[in-house]
């Protein structure tokens, strides 16, 4: 098997600025939509689980690692993408959904969760351990001993699970890891910000020198053969209606000491609704791994909602799927994975529900209701002719596509590709 993720590092090592997209996602219109594009480039496609979506008690997909594995696997199969050319990543392993726990507990937990990944065959580690635990004080800042200690104790543990996994398939190539303590929380921020500090040089050297101890407390002297990447925050950020673009100019002296650690790049998260060039920028000055998740889901969102429009124009009333009026039904009656996000009045906080760069959507739409009234929208609009000029004005450049015979009238395809104009921006960059 390939070694995706080590090659990436030796051809940086070469001088080639090259990178890799890392879509985050548990929705499967989505992961279609990424190997399908994948599909154009002779290259892996790497694809990561959070610890909240994918645990051993399922998260909220109701997936352990292997049955999340197992669902991409399936998706590649049905659309002909070699199984072989996908990595399965992790992402914020570790104590995130038990922050609420003493560490004893906490990091229990957190210990079979990353065992778990390891041994359903997930290849690339993001080891998160930078959140306050229960017994931690909250009167000061939690420090880079405690965070790399934890972390060291999880790569232990990570390491176990790949002895044993080896001894029933020798071929399994060994984990790469991720580390860092300055990362920003998962799915974007929470409320507007009036700016973005970029990771200073001396924190990622903190960083690292604090694992280097942690490994050598915990009798581990090779840790950094196996550690590819740091996450840190170079200055890009969203949130409901705004977004920091990446500056390299600020962000110059961090690539500048990252570049002097040659067997590590920089991770990038929350970098969705990021310009192609700066995407591009990033990953020529090292922050060769960038990290999409809400965006992904917010082309999906745009793209039914489209096709929700034309359906009103097309279709009877009484048999019409009404599937945004389905999803902010469900949200209402259901506000936990929204509530504390959205901020404003009623006005501001309906539209951000439909239309937030955060994309708090993306939770509500496994929901049966909400898969059911997406499904009802697929059918019905397959089973009707969209007129041209219809397309044009809600699909505009799906409309140029058709007529070009580069995309298919089909609604499916044309929702797929609300998703594909953000992908393509990432395949940019990266290749």
């Amino acid at each position: 098997m390939k070694d995706y993720m080590r090659d990436l590092i030796q051809r940086r090592g070469n001088g080639e600025k090259c990178g890799i997209s890392s879509f985050c996602t548990a929705n499967s219109l989505v992961i279609e939509a990424c190997l399908e594009r994948g599909k154009c480039f002779d290259d892996c496609v790497l694809i990561e689980a959070t610890a909240n979506q994918v645990n051993q008690f399922g998260g909220y997909t109701g997936m352990r690692p292997a049955d999340f594995r197992d669902f991409v696997f399936e998706i590649a199969d049905r659309i002909g993408f070699p199984t072989d050319r996908i990595i399965l990543g992790g992402d914020h392993l570790g104590p995130l959904t038990w922050s609420n726990l003493p560490e004893a507990e906490a990091m229990k937990n957190s210990v079979e969760l990353v065992k778990e990944f390891v041994l359903a065959g997930y290849k690339k580690i993001h080891l998160d351990t930078s959140m306050r635990l229960a017994d931690d004080s909250r009167d000061e800042m939690l420090k880079n001993s405690v965070i790399a200690r934890r972390g060291a104790v999880l790569y232990k543990a990570c390491e176990d699970a790949y002895a044993e996994l080896v001894k029933n398939n020798p071929e399994e190539t060994r984990p790469v890891f991720i580390i860092g303590s300055e990362v920003p929380i998962p799915g974007g921020a929470q409320q507007e910000e009036s700016g973005i500090d970029v990771t200073k040089p001396e924190a990622l050297e903190a960083t690292l020198e604090a694992y280097r101890k942690a490994f050598a407390d915990e009798g581990i002297q090779d840790a950094f053969d196996n550690i590819i990447g740091v996450v840190v925050q170079p200055g890009v950020e969203f949130g409901d209606n705004d977004f920091f673009t990446y500056n390299r100019e600020k962000a110059s002296s961090l690539t500048a000491c990252a570049s002097a650690h040659k067997q590590i790049v920089l991770e990038g998260h929350s970098t969705d609704y990021q310009p192609a060039s700066a995407l591009k920028e990033m990953v020529e000055d090292g922050i060769a791994i960038l990290k999409v998740g809400p965006a992904l889901t917010f082309g999906l969102r745009e793209g039914l909602f489209a096709l929700d429009t034309m359906e009103k124009l097309l279709i009877a009333e009484a048999e019409q799927a009404d599937f945004r009026g389905v999803l902010e039904k469900t949200m209402l009656a259901d506000p936990k994975n929204w509530i504390k996000h959205y901020h404003g009045t009623e006005d501001e906080i309906r539209l951000k529900r439909m239309f937030s760069f955060s994309d708090r959507c993306r939770y509500y739409l496994t929901n049966p209701d909400v898969a059911d009234a997406q499904k009802k929208l697929l059918d019905n609009m397959a089973n009707v002719q969209i007129p041209m000029g219809m397309l044009h004005q809600y699909m505009p450049i799906q409309y140029y596509k058709v007529r070009d015979g580069k995309l298919k009238m089909d609604p499916k395809e044309l929702v797929k590709d609300f998703v594909g104009i953000f992908i393509d921006d990432y395949n940019y960059a990266c290749e």
